[in-house]
């Protein structure tokens, strides 16, 4: 009999909260375009919002649970703002693309700020939707899953217009990730313990400035794009890559702070050929690097893959373990108008008082080749043997692998570089 009656108070709440949601779902549908609604403090069931124009916020106490399925809101009418809610526990299909707050292509305008999101599958999905803005909001993935199988924070498809802005995206697989995706500002975010901070692919004209990665496996994940500005952004003690660039063409990175950048581990097991690299460039052309700061990392630059007629000049490279690794079959010279790069361990001299070192800084030579092939041999760097070997490419230049030369090394760091770091 009790059980009977326990089964019959069940019921009865689960359909008295159906009701609720439908008349919820009903008040949502009723709105006059432009109006302002405020969802009830109570745990809400999934909600579309179909009304132009409208904007949506949320008590103190509202929770929009996704009730591990799908997702937990819908956006699919134009200018609709949606405001200080708190989303939980959608879908984590990512093949269904579920999200915590999905925008459709219809939503043109569409603004999410000031709320609170955490679940599996993806925070925000923006589905080839113009003009959309999110910002000020924090995004937390689900850590019971491995990293690869959690969605991004922020997620651009085919978008144009976006502004990604002052966003706090944690443990999610990437923070923002942007495909195909162009005329985007992604500024200001700031991304922590993640396997990319930011991941582009097949992008042009974006914008990337002000943002800060800590303790990713990559910082700034820039592939298959072309006319990307980069400017001001932080990398702070990240695994890997502070900055890996694959196939990026015609760019700009300026003003950015790279540091600390670290050689990566799994389970405590170091990953091979996996050296922190301030910054890894794959393969990448006809880019401009100017006013960046690239320190305390295991490889300042590592260029490969055919990387040459890249501008690179006014830049500080600081206490890297190796200041730069260069494999190709052309020098390239690191220096623009007169003007070069500061390196740490310049041993040059400035005879005139110029502020440029009076002999060219060349990082890499053939010893240098040879420690790369054969690592085991790094235990003789220091040795006679090795002294003499780098004696006799000095004395015979005919010798000399082509690498990277910087024609008038700077004596000091940059002044807008020299804040502490």
């Amino acid at each position: 009999m009790y059980q009977h009656l326990r089964y019959g108070v069940a019921l009865s709440v689960a359909l008295l909260s159906l009701a609720a949601h439908a008349d919820l779902q009903e008040k949502l549908d009723a709105l006059e375009p432009g109006a302002s609604f405020e969802l009830p403090a109570e745990q809400l069931s999934p909600l579309v919002i179909r009304v132009p124009g409208v904007t949506v916020s949320c008590a103190a106490g509202t929770v929009i649970d996704g009730g591990g399925q799908g997702n937990a809101v819908e956006i699919q009418a134009p200018e609709v703002t949606l405001s200080g809610c708190d989303v939980r526990n959608w879908g984590r299909d990512l093949n269904k693309l579920d999200a915590g707050i999905f925008v459709a292509r219809d939503a043109r305008g569409a603004v999410i700020e000031e709320s609170h999101l955490q679940g599996p599958a993806f925070g925000v999905w923006l589905d080839a939707t113009p003009d959309v803005t999110v910002r000020n909001n924090v995004i937390r993935g689900d850590t019971t899953l491995r990293s690869q199988d959690r969605g991004n924070g922020v997620h651009l498809f085919n978008t144009t217009g976006a502004l990604i802005e002052g966003n706090d995206i944690s443990q999610t697989r990437d923070a923002i990730y942007i495909e195909t995706a162009n005329g985007n500002t992604i500024r200001g975010n700031v991304m922590t313990d993640l396997r990319y901070g930011i991941h582009y692919m097949y992008s042009m004209n974006n914008l990337l400035e002000n943002n800060v990665t800590r303790g990713t496996r990559t910082g700034y994940a820039l592939m298959q794009s072309k006319r990307l500005k980069v400017l001001n952004n932080r990398s702070e003690n990240d695994e890997n890559y502070g900055i890996l660039m694959n196939f990026i063409t015609q760019s700009e990175l300026r003003g950015n702070v790279i540091n600390g950048v670290s050689q990566g581990q799994t389970a405590g097991v170091v990953i091979s050929g996996a050296e922190g690299k301030a910054v890894f460039i794959y393969n990448s052309l006809y880019n401009t690097f100017e006013g960046n700061y690239f320190g305390d990392s295991n490889i300042g630059i590592h260029l490969t893959a055919g990387s040459e007629e890249n501008k690179v000049f006014g830049n500080a490279f600081v206490n890297n373990q190796r200041q730069v690794k260069y494999v190709a079959t052309r020098t390239q010279e690191w220096s623009e108008d007169g003007k070069g790069n500061y390196w740490s361990d310049y041993l040059g001299w400035d005879r005139d008082q110029d502020g440029q070192g009076d002999v060219p800084y060349e990082p890499n030579d053939n010893v240098d080749r040879l420690l790369w092939k054969y690592p085991e041999a790094k235990i003789l760097m220091f040795s006679p043997a090795v002294d003499t070997l780098r004696w006799v490419q000095d004395a015979f230049p005919v010798v000399k692998a082509a690498g990277v030369a910087d024609s008038h090394p700077l004596m000091n760091i940059p002044p807008e570089l020299q804040p502490e770091r």
